[in-house]
């Protein structure tokens, strides 16, 4: 396989759009064996940038849809990949954070998403949550992140890399952790590891929290206060009521522990608890 370097195409990475692109044909043929896909599935990559992805993918499946931002890169995959007798290859040229998915997903009438992309690291978490409002329309989604962001979002509790994105992402999907990707597979190499990961929707959650939003806050303010007890955090925390040691009890979490010590389910009962608190229920 053939991979055009952007001098090749003319074209100048541009650092407002986060843009390395990916270069080494190994990693590639990793990464598109690790998605396992199918010829009837509906393949949606955010981020094709020069298309070295897009032409592998393209390979597998009978048609695919590419939300790239860069018109130049856009207007460059409309030569090098829609004119190459694609017949069911779709470019949109348009911000991923703009897209509403579900309207796309029935737009191209073949069924809920398979998504891949090499997100712009600047904006990638961005990207993952907007991603989250769109899971009923989702299979699954394989992105190539830096390094650090997905061992956060598949760290386990009690260890340094586990916070609010874990948790988060967790409670959401199941993530698997596939492969180190180093900077000098990139052309230009950013100055960090990267690496490819996989989240999948649950259909049905096996853990559901009373009130989301709710659970949100409480882990977003459990870890802004990272290295304070539970007791202590609760005991000062301005948007969080106050919880007794009777209220951890109920929630099967002792006051003395601290956040990364905390399971998906813990978060879960504690956040069933604090809703119950602040709408006085017995």
């Amino acid at each position: 396989m053939s991979i055009r370097t952007p001098k090749e195409l003319n074209h100048t990475p541009k650092k407002r759009f986060g843009q390395n692109f990916l270069h080494d044909t190994g990693i590639i043929r990793q990464i598109v064996d690790g998605v396992r896909l199918s010829r009837t599935d509906n393949l949606l990559e955010i981020g094709p940038g020069l298309g070295a992805l897009t032409e592998p993918l393209l390979a597998e499946v009978d048609g695919m849809t590419v939300i790239e931002l860069d018109r130049d890169l856009a207007n460059a995959l409309k030569i090098n990949i829609g004119a190459n007798s694609h017949a069911d290859f779709t470019i949109i040229n348009d911000n991923a954070m703009d897209i509403d998915y579900r309207q796309l997903a029935e737009r191209v009438g073949k069924g809920a998403f398979r998504v891949v992309g090499n997100l712009p690291y600047n904006i990638s978490t961005p990207i993952l949550f907007r991603l989250l409002q769109f899971s009923d329309v989702i299979v699954d989604m394989h992105f190539m992140l830096q390094k650090e962001v997905v061992d956060r979002i598949t760290a386990e509790p009690n260890t340094k890399a586990y916070g609010r994105l874990s948790v988060i992402m967790q409670y959401h999907c199941m993530a698997d952790y596939l492969l180190t990707v180093p900077n000098g597979a990139f052309n230009p190499p950013p100055k960090v590891t990267s690496a490819v990961f996989r989240l999948t929707p649950f259909a049905v959650k096996p853990l559901q929290a009373q009130d989301e939003k709710l659970f949100e806050t409480v882990v977003r303010e459990t870890f802004n206060h990272r290295r304070k007890t539970l007791r202590a955090i609760f005991k000062s925390a301005s948007v969080l009521p106050k919880l007794s040691d009777d209220d951890f009890a109920k929630a099967d979490i002792s006051p003395t522990a601290r956040p990364e010590t905390l399971s998906v389910a813990d978060f879960v009962r504690l956040s069933d608890v604090v809703f119950e608190k602040l709408y006085n229920i017995e």
